[in-house]
């Protein structure tokens, strides 16, 4: 214990990349919006709201108004998707077409306020268009689908787009905290599988003693510094150290895994998985909610959102081992 204890602080010490964060914080890119000059302008101050005192001139300018009449040259480079947006008819009667050739993704959003929602399941694929129909032009009704759909076009730039538009905080810290959360669970199931293979575990003894508490920690702290970043704060390990109780109530699930591991020896290795998944989804969402509030969750809150986490772990193990059961 004392070993990863001293590995844990090492990381603390040493910085887990905060370097890489800060780059992927500035990265750049541009959505360009065309249409109706009103609903551009309302969507500008929807997707920039959010910025204390001002807003930053390298967020006002990835927001660029085009003019997609025959014959205007768009320049593209570091361009993520187009935006159209119109009332009624306006998105059938618009040559969308002139914008196939830019091969970029094309959200064409239709507001009617007296309408019903609606979206496809899925972003656009580049030089493709789909169809969104809202009744507002604000954070909830973008939220649904044109939000989500619009991060999964800026793969790579996700906390670049948070940290310029406040509006897509809230989704890249979930998508941040779903992607390390499929990370430590890949770690965990091959920690598990080594437990159990004893060639496996001569063969990558190196990995394997490195320790997956240590290698999940990892991953928790640079997710901590990731969310931070895209809600504008500066990736440093002070900010770690600031959230270092959020992170340290992983130990809980990694221990819990273990045992559990050791009690069903087969299953164990998909509920130790299970249970780094689910823990790492608490930092998250944690650490989401103390940026987003500014405050650290109710023990209410924390215990509420534990409980779903572990209940939904249980829950998948529980259906692993109905799942060797019937195949034995």
């Amino acid at each position: 214990m004392s070993t990863t204890a001293g590995n844990v602080i090492r990381l603390l010490r040493t910085g887990t990349n905060a370097k890489s964060v800060h780059a992927d914080s500035r990265k750049p890119f541009r959505f360009l919006l065309c249409g109706d000059p009103g609903l551009i302008a309302e969507l500008r101050r929807t997707l920039l709201a959010g910025h204390d005192g001002f807003v930053p001139l390298d967020a006002a300018a990835t927001l660029e108004t085009i003019d997609i009449s025959a014959g205007r040259t768009i320049v593209t480079e570091d361009a993520k998707c187009i935006l159209f947006l119109g009332r009624g008819s306006d998105a059938a009667a618009a040559r969308l077409d002139l914008l196939a050739p830019l091969r970029l993704p094309i959200f064409a959003i239709t507001l009617d306020e007296q309408g019903s929602p609606a979206g496809p399941a899925s972003a656009p694929e580049r030089g493709k268009i789909e169809h969104y129909t809202l009744t507002a032009l604000d954070r909830e009704s973008l939220r649904p689908k044109v939000i989500p759909h619009i991060v999964d076009c800026c793969k790579g730039l996700e906390i670049a787009v948070a940290r310029r538009l406040p509006a897509f905080r809230d989704a890249v810290a979930a998508k941040l905290t779903r992607d390390a959360a499929a990370n430590a669970l890949k770690i965990a199931m091959a920690s598990g599988i080594v437990d159990h293979v004893p060639l496996l575990g001569l063969v990558v003894g190196a990995v394997a003693s490195a320790g997956d508490m240590v290698a999940i920690t990892g991953i928790q702290m640079m997710l901590t510094l990731q969310i931070g970043a895209a809600y504008g704060r500066d990736p440093e390990m002070s900010h770690v150290w600031e959230l270092l109780p959020v992170v340290g109530g992983g130990f809980g699930w990694r221990a819990l895994s273990r045992e559990l591991t050791g009690f069903v020896p087969v299953a164990g290795v998909f509920l130790k998985g299970a249970l780094a998944y689910a823990g790492t989804i608490v930092v998250g969402e944690s650490v989401n909610f103390y940026y987003q509030y500014g405050r650290h969750m109710s023990r209410a809150d924390a215990a509420k959102l534990y409980e779903e986490a572990r209940a939904s772990a249980l829950q998948f193990a529980r259906e692993i081992v109905e799942r060797l059961r019937k195949n034995r």
